[in-house]
């Protein structure tokens, strides 16, 4: 079977279209695609996308009212996706967006708003707030970046999950910057996790890579992928989208073939087809 070749064309021409499993939520863009099944079609892979989480709000009412006193922190910290959300859940259920059009979005806007990736930073955008270091990449980058540029003595607020890393918040505590961590989030296993990878399993069989996109995402999926894989399983190409689920995985005693080098999507693609190059045909 002829691979599907897209204008990277970089799949060798003995090699027949190889299937990759994606552990995430599907999440079109404006072109109506998940832009990661688009760019591993690009090299000719087929993707498919299977979500192995689900989430929590926390404590909205408590985040909600330290997000009306904007002059008691020096700017905000985003680390993830569902934080943004919790902010534009504040605003929703409290009736805030006019006062948060009005005067608070400019409130914080005068301060630092510090993100991690280009994905985060489109929802902070979409609510209004300029961001700066989403090109850091991971939470370690974005530490030492406001370690280099923060001398605010008023505490940065940093809304994120219960799982949160604690690697962020060590360095900026080691440096002297104040931070303010709230739980806004908890996630949970996705209720789908197994019908759906056993209807992928028996569809379309063992994939030749599974790619991870958080450590609690292995955790939930882990047994499942392993009495589906069976033997096969030392076939499979593990992928991690960052260095902590990476760690995540070898201390499962998982080889990690790939780890993006950004949590991008080409870099994603990028890094995959290097781990799935044949050395000879």
């Amino acid at each position: 079977m002829e691979p599907r070749m897209a204008e990277k064309g970089t799949l060798k021409d003995c090699q027949a279209i190889m299937k990759v499993l994606l552990l995430k939520d599907p999440k079109e863009d404006d072109r109506g695609q998940d832009p990661y099944i688009r760019e591993l079609g690009l090299y000719g892979f087929e993707a498919t996308l299977i979500p192995v989480l689900s989430f929590e709000f926390l404590s909205l009412p408590s985040f909600s009212e330290k997000l009306s006193h904007p002059e008691g922190y020096g700017g905000l910290i985003f680390t993830s996706p569902r934080a943004v959300e919790a902010v534009e859940l504040c605003l929703e259920k409290d009736n805030k967006t006019e006062v948060w059009e009005k005067s608070l979005r400019e409130k914080w806007n005068a301060k630092s708003v510090y993100v991690v990736g280009n994905a985060t930073a489109s929802l902070v955008n979409k609510i209004g707030l300029d961001t700066e270091g989403e090109n850091c990449g991971n939470a370690e980058k974005l530490a030492e970046y406001i370690c280099s540029r923060e001398s605010s003595a008023l505490p940065l607020l940093f809304p994120c999950g219960t799982l949160k890393g604690e690697i962020l918040p060590k360095m900026l505590k080691d440096k002297g910057i104040p931070m303010e961590s709230i739980t806004v989030y908890q996630k949970i296993p996705h209720p789908g996790i197994q019908a759906n990878l056993n209807s992928y399993y028996s569809q379309q069989g063992v994939p030749a890579s599974i790619t991870f996109f958080s450590p609690s995402g292995l955790t939930h999926s882990l047994k499942h992928i392993q009495e589906l894989s069976g033997d096969s399983i030392d076939q499979i190409k593990f992928a991690a989208i960052g260095p902590t689920t990476a760690r995540a995985l070898a201390a499962q005693g998982l080889p990690v073939s790939c780890t993006a080098e950004s949590p991008t999507p080409s870099a994603l693609a990028a890094g995959i087809r290097t781990a799935l190059q044949p050395h000879s045909c």
